[in-house]
C-alpha cells in the first residue's frame, strides 16, 4: 500500500530542493571555491521598437477602442445590433473628410498651369479694310479679333457677369454647388454648361478639351482654382470673353459684334450685349435666325439678363426701362469678298505689311492684325470693270488668241498709295498677279524716263567735251532707220552690225524737238538721246523714279526704247514721280496696323525727289501734248497726261498717264501659263496705236472719254 505525503511536506521539500540546488550552484563557481560566491541575477529581455511604440501609443488610441465594431451588440434587440453606433459613424465621416482633405490638397499641389495654350485659343484671323474703313476681307482659320478689356464697354461686361457668373469677383474661380450639380449631369449625361464659372469656362476654352468626363470636370476645377490664385479677376476675365465661342463661325466678343450686329464691340449697348451673352448659354438655341423656337428663346433669355442686371446692382431700373424691345441681330454675318479680285489685294498687303512692319511670317500667321490698306473701293470696281469688258470683248473678237491674254493694271496716288489693282481674272484659278509682274518690257511707254535724264544731265557729243544742256525745243533726227553713234563712230553690236533705230510704221519726221517727239512717239531722237546722256544716268534716273533695278537688263541702245520689264504698279508710280513735280514716294498698299486694337509700328516710305521740279514740269507737259494730241476732245474738264507704249517686238501694249493727281498704267500681253513665261506676239488683239485696248481700259477706269 503506498501512503501519500501531506502538501505541505511536499512543498516544504520542494523549497528545500531549491535552497540547496542554489546553494550547490554558487559552491560550483568559476573560481573553484566552493563556497561563499555571490549569486548572479538573470537579465530582462531588450524591449524592441515596436512595443516601445504600443507602449507610447497605447494610452492615446485607448479611447478610440469604443470605436471599434463589435457586432452584435448585446445590449440591443433586432436589427440594431449590427447597426454601427454614433461614435463610429463620426469617426468614420472624420477619417474620409481627412482623406479628402489630403487628397485634393496633393491634387492642388500637383496642378500645373499648361505653358501651351490649345490652338483655338491663340489663332486669330487678321482682317483687311478699305481706304474708307470698310472691311474687305479676313484670312485665318480662326474668326476671333482679341480686345483688350479696357476697350470692351461695362455694359458688355456687366451683361456677361449677370448672366454667367454674378459672384465672379469674389468667388474662388470654382462653384462647389455649381460644380455639384455639374458632376451629377456628366454622370447622367446632361447639360453641363451650367456648373461652371466663368474662371472654369476659360479654363476649358484655352487649356482643356471639350470632353464630357469627371476626370476632365475635376481637372478642370483644380486648374480653376490655381489660375484664380495666380492670375487677375480682370485679366480672366477679358480672356473669356476673347476666347469663347459666339455661334456664327466666331471666336471672342468683338468678332461675335461684327457678326450679329455689323458693329465693333465698343458700339454696342446694354439691350444688344444682352443678347450677346445669353449666346454664351449655347449659340445653338439662342440664334434667332435658326428658327422661330430660337428666336422666342433668346427674346427670353435677352429679358431675363437685363432683368438679372437690375438685380445684380450694374442696371438701373430706369435705364432697364429703355430696353423694350429685342434688337434684332443681322440675319446672317456680313460677307467678305474673298476670291477674285481682293485676294490680289491682300497679297499685296500682306507682303507689304509684314516688310513695313518687321514681323516674320510665323508672327504674322498667329493673327489678331488689322491691316487698313490704301486700296480704294470704287477705283478698284472701276478698274476691274473696265478690264473685265476688255477681256469679254477680246474672247468676242478671237477667242483662241484670248486665252493668253493677261492685263495688268495699276492705281498709284502722287502720294504712293496704291488705290487698285487689277491682279488677273479670279486668284482662286490664277495665283499669278499680273498688276505686279515684271514679264514684258516698257517700249516706248519708257521714253519719258530718258527725256527726263536728258534735261536733268544735260549730253555730251564728244567724250571729253563739255556737258550740253538739253531744253524741249532741242532738235532731233526723228527720221527711220538712223544710225546710233557714240563720239567715236556709229555703235555695232555683238554681231558686227551697225546699231539703227526705227520708228512705229517706219515713219520719218525729220529734225523735231525733243517734247514733240514724245509727243508723237517718235523712237529715233531718244534712242540717240539716251546715248548722249549716258545709259547709267537714264538707268538712274528712271530708279529714282520709281522702277527697281532688277528690271533692267544689259545697258546697250535698245535700253532707251524700253528694254527694261517694269510692272503696272512700278510704271504707274514713275508717272506719278513727274505728276508730283518730281517727288517720288515709294508705293504702299497699307496705311496703318494695329493687333487687338493697338497701335503697331509700321515704317511709312518717306518723300524724297527724284527730279528737278522744273524737270517733272517738262515731262508733264509733254505727256499733256501726247494724250492732247492722241485725244483730241478727251478729258478736258481734267487734268490729264499720258501717252501709249508698244514693244518693238509686239510683245507688250501700255498705257500710262495720270488723271487728277492719279496715276495709271495699263498693259497687255500674252503669255501661255500652262507652258513658259515666255511673252507671245499680241497679232492685232491689243488693239491699234489709235484705238489701243489699253487705253479704253485706262480711260474706263479714270472716267474718261
Amino acid at each position: 500500500m503506498q501512503l501519500k505525503a501531506p502538501a505541505s511536506l511536499n512543498v516544504e521539500n520542494a523549497q528545500y530542493a531549491r535552497r540547496s540546488g542554489n546553494s550547490e550552484s554558487g559552491g560550483s563557481g568559476s573560481g573553484g571555491s566552493g563556497s561563499g560566491g555571490p549569486r548572479r541575477r538573470r537579465r530582462a529581455p531588450r524591449r524592441t521598437p515596436l512595443s516601445r511604440l504600443r507602449a507610447a501609443v497605447g494610452p492615446l488610441l485607448a479611447p478610440l477602442a469604443r470605436v471599434r465594431p463589435r457586432f452584435p451588440h448585446a445590449d440591443r434587440t433586432g436589427w440594431r445590433r449590427w447597426a454601427p453606433s454614433w461614435r463610429q459613424w463620426l469617426g468614420a465621416a472624420l477619417t474620409l473628410t481627412g482623406l479628402a482633405v489630403g487628397f485634393l490638397g496633393v491634387a492642388y499641389a500637383a496642378t500645373d498651369i499648361p505653358e501651351n495654350l490649345n490652338s483655338y485659343a491663340t489663332q486669330q484671323d487678321n482682317v483687311y479694310y478699305w481706304s474708307d474703313g470698310t472691311p474687305m476681307a479676313r484670312t485665318g482659320w480662326v474668326r476671333r479679333q482679341a480686345m483688350p478689356l479696357k476697350d470692351i464697354p461695362e455694359d458688355v461686361r456687366d451683361a456677361v457677369l449677370a448672366a454667367e457668373n454674378a459672384s465672379f469677383y469674389s468667388d474662388p474661380g470654382i462653384s462647389l454647388s455649381g460644380l455639384t450639380r455639374a458632376l451629377w449631369r456628366t454622370v447622367g449625361q446632361g447639360d453641363t454648361q451650367g456648373g461652371s464659372t466663368i474662371t472654369q469656362q476659360y479654363v476649358k476654352n484655352v487649356y482643356l478639351n471639350q470632353d464630357r468626363s469627371v476626370g476632365r470636370k475635376f481637372t478642370e476645377a483644380m486648374l480653376a482654382l490655381k489660375l484664380d490664385n495666380g492670375m487677375s479677376k480682370d485679366d480672366i476675365l477679358e480672356g473669356y470673353l476673347n476666347t469663347s465661342w459666339f455661334g456664327r463661325g466666331t471666336y471672342g466678343i468683338q468678332r461675335a459684334a461684327q457678326a450679329y450686329y455689323g458693329k465693333d464691340v465698343g458700339e454696342l449697348d446694354a439691350g444688344e450685349a444682352a443678347f450677346l451673352a445669353s449666346l454664351l448659354k449655347g449659340a445653338g438655341l439662342y440664334d434667332p435666325a435658326l428658327s422661330e423656337a430660337n428666336h422666342a428663346r433668346a427674346v427670353e433669355r435677352w429679358s431675363w439678363t437685363l432683368d438679372r442686371m437690375v438685380e445684380v446692382g450694374t442696371l438701373s431700373r430706369s435705364e432697364r426701362a429703355e430696353y423694350k424691345e429685342f434688337p434684332e441681330p443681322l440675319k446672317r454675318a456680313p460677307g467678305f469678298d474673298t476670291g477674285k479680285q481682293s485676294d490680289y489685294l491682300v497679297e499685296l498687303a500682306a507682303q507689304y505689311a509684314k516688310k513695313a512692319a518687321h514681323l516674320s511670317a510665323k508672327e504674322f500667321d498667329l493673327g489678331g492684325y488689322q491691316i487698313y490698306t490704301t486700296f480704294d473701293r470704287k477705283q478698284e470696281t472701276a478698274l476691274t470693270g473696265a478690264v473685265d469688258r476688255a477681256r469679254k470683248q477680246a474672247r468676242k473678237d478671237d477667242a483662241a488668241k484670248a486665252k493668253a491674254l493677261h492685263f495688268g493694271a495699276a492705281s498709284v496716288a502722287t502720294d504712293g498709295r496704291i488705290l487698285a489693282v487689277h491682279g488677273g481674272p479670279d486668284h482662286r484659278t490664277q495665283g499669278y498677279n499680273e498688276s505686279n509682274a515684271t514679264t514684258v518690257p516698257a517700249g516706248s511707254a519708257f521714253l519719258p524716263f530718258v527725256y527726263a535724264a536728258a534735261l536733268e544731265n544735260g549730253v555730251r557729243k564728244t567724250r571729253d567735251g563739255a556737258v550740253a544742256e538739253v531744253t524741249p525745243q532741242t532738235l532731233y533726227d526723228g527720221d527711220d532707220g538712223i544710225a546710233v553713234t557714240t563720239p567715236e563712230g556709229p555703235y555695232w553690236d555683238r554681231g558686227g552690225k551697225k546699231v539703227t533705230s526705227r520708228n512705229d510704221g517706219g515713219k520719218s519726221y525729220g529734225r523735231i524737238s525733243l517734247s514733240r517727239a514724245l509727243a508723237l512717239s517718235v523712237n529715233t531722237p531718244f534712242m540717240q538721246l539716251g546715248m548722249d546722256t549716258g545709259l547709267d544716268e537714264v538707268r538712274a534716273t528712271a530708279q529714282r523714279a520709281g522702277l527697281l533695278s532688277s528690271s533692267f537688263g544689259p545697258q546697250v541702245p535698245a535700253m532707251s526704247l524700253g528694254s527694261a520689264t517694269p510692272s503696272a504698279i512700278r510704271m504707274a508710280s514713275g508717272y506719278a514721280t513727274f505728276a508730283a513735280a518730281g517727288t517720288h514716294v515709294e508705293p504702299y498698299s497699307v496705311a496703318r496696323i494695329t493687333r487687338n486694337g493697338s497701335e503697331a509700328t509700321l515704317a511709312k516710305p518717306a518723300s524724297r525727289r527724284a527730279v528737278g521740279a522744273g524737270v517733272a514740269e517738262a515731262v508733264q507737259s509733254a505727256l499733256t501734248d501726247a494724250f492732247r494730241t492722241a485725244r483730241p476732245g478727251a478729258g478736258a474738264t481734267a487734268t490729264v497726261a499720258g501717252k501709249a507704249g508698244t514693244s518693238q517686238d509686239d510683245t507688250a501694249a501700255w498705257y500710262v498717264g495720270t488723271a487728277d493727281s492719279v496715276s495709271t498704267a495699263v498693259v497687255a500681253y500674252r503669255i501661255d501659263l500652262t507652258k513658259s513665261l515666255e511673252p507671245l506676239p499680241l497679232d492685232g488683239i491689243a488693239g491699234s496705236p489709235g484705238d489701243s485696248v489699253p487705253y479704253r481700259i485706262w480711260s474706263g477706269a479714270r472716267g474718261i472719254g
